[in-house]
């Protein structure tokens, strides 16, 4: 038996934290490029505060309004439109090309990353098919074999566009589903091994994989590429110091950072908050899986703690390796930093995500 509670309030305040707060880190990456005077930087703002942030709030409202349980029932539907509608990118005149990959689309002036949905539907459709089977999951065709199915036609369309960073996030989403729903050790090995082999193959097959291994391996090889993005973010870390610079007052922003609005936010972060100001945002995204996972204990089916996992890991999986890559202990991926980087599509799905988790700390049991 479960209670209806009120939202759990740490969950809460650690999202409007890293909301508020990211907002603040956004506003001072933006005022650099304003300065340097780049064009279109006036409609990424809009873009991200108007869609990401304004629509995000709204479908935070939204999916916290909507039983969770009801996500459920309209999983398989949900799960194909996502696939869908990442599979438009290759549409032409529809989908563009932006940085060597082919993953957005734009309507109404407006340009769209639909893979970001797939981030959601696959924690939806991962949770509803393991709570379903949790009493075969042990066989290879329905624990194994089902995990392998649900992942196989995302994983093609992400490979095709090439889009590896998000494959990476929605094959680590649906694998914690699978372990935390019974996988057996044997099976959760595989999976390992075919993870290891389909990325050595990915290396061999696609040329801009492998020069991010290299250069995360030999940074001195690729200074004018992706070398050139980690030395200028670990100066910029570097230079922040114990306290900072403080907020607004960071230079690399001005002048050499590669992408500050987007994947190389947290340098700026570091530079203008120093050690202390890094620790604390990283600390806020660790309390918040956890706070994120003890609800999944919490929740009041097994298909409220297996999304909740799901789509916790999506949320700090993505901050993480993102933070990683800054500092220089992963390879380049372009994966945005939570609720802080730039992008309207990605913030509007984080914020609809953190809705349905707060729904779920709402039926939460009394255990």
């Amino acid at each position: 038996m479960h209670n209806r509670h009120h939202v759990d309030r740490p969950l809460a305040l650690l999202l409007a934290f890293l909301v508020v707060g990211g907002g603040f880190i956004f506003a001072s990456a933006a005022f650099g490029f304003l300065a340097r005077g780049v064009s279109g930087v006036t409609s990424i703002v809009f873009n991200h505060v108007a869609f990401g942030i304004g629509g995000g709030l709204v479908a935070l409202l939204i999916t916290y309004s909507i039983d969770y349980r009801t996500w459920r029932r309209f999983a398989p539907y949900l799960f194909a439109a996502a696939i869908a509608a990442t599979a438009l990118v290759f549409i032409p005149y529809l989908g563009f090309s932006h940085g060597g990959g082919r993953r957005w689309i734009a309507l109404f002036g407006m340009s769209f990353q639909p893979s970001e949905a797939l981030k959601v539907g696959i924690s939806i459709m991962g949770a509803a098919y393991f709570s379903a089977i949790k009493h075969r999951i042990n066989s290879y065709t329905w624990g194994l074999g089902g995990f392998l199915a649900i992942l196989a036609l995302p994983a093609c369309i992400l490979i095709l566009q090439p889009d590896i960073g998000t494959l990476g996030i929605v094959s680590a989403s649906l694998f914690a589903i699978y372990i935390a729903a019974g996988a057996r050790v044997r099976d959760i090995c595989i999976v390992i091994c075919i993870a290891v082999l389909s990325l050595g193959a990915l290396a061999l097959a696609k040329p801009y994989v492998r020069d991010r291994i290299t250069t995360f391996f030999y940074p001195a090889q690729g200074e004018q590429a992706e070398g050139y993005q980690i030395k200028q973010a670990l100066i910029a870390i570097g230079s922040g110091g114990l306290t900072g610079r403080g907020l607004g007052q960071g230079v690399q922003k001005f002048t050499y950072l590669p992408e500050a609005m987007g994947d190389s936010i947290f340098a700026v972060a570091a530079e203008e908050l120093g050690f202390i100001g890094s620790v604390g945002l990283i600390a806020a995204f660790l309390l918040f899986a956890l706070r994120g996972l003890t609800l999944a204990g919490k929740a009041a089916d097994t298909f409220g703690g297996l999304l909740a996992i799901g789509l916790c890991t999506y949320l700090v999986s993505e901050a993480f390796i993102n933070i990683a890559a800054m500092v220089g202990v992963a390879p380049l991926t372009g994966i945005p930093l939570t609720f802080i980087s730039q992008g309207g599509s990605a913030m509007l799905m984080s914020l609809a995500s953190a809705g349905i988790l707060l729904n779920i700390s709402r039926h939460r049991s009394a255990k």
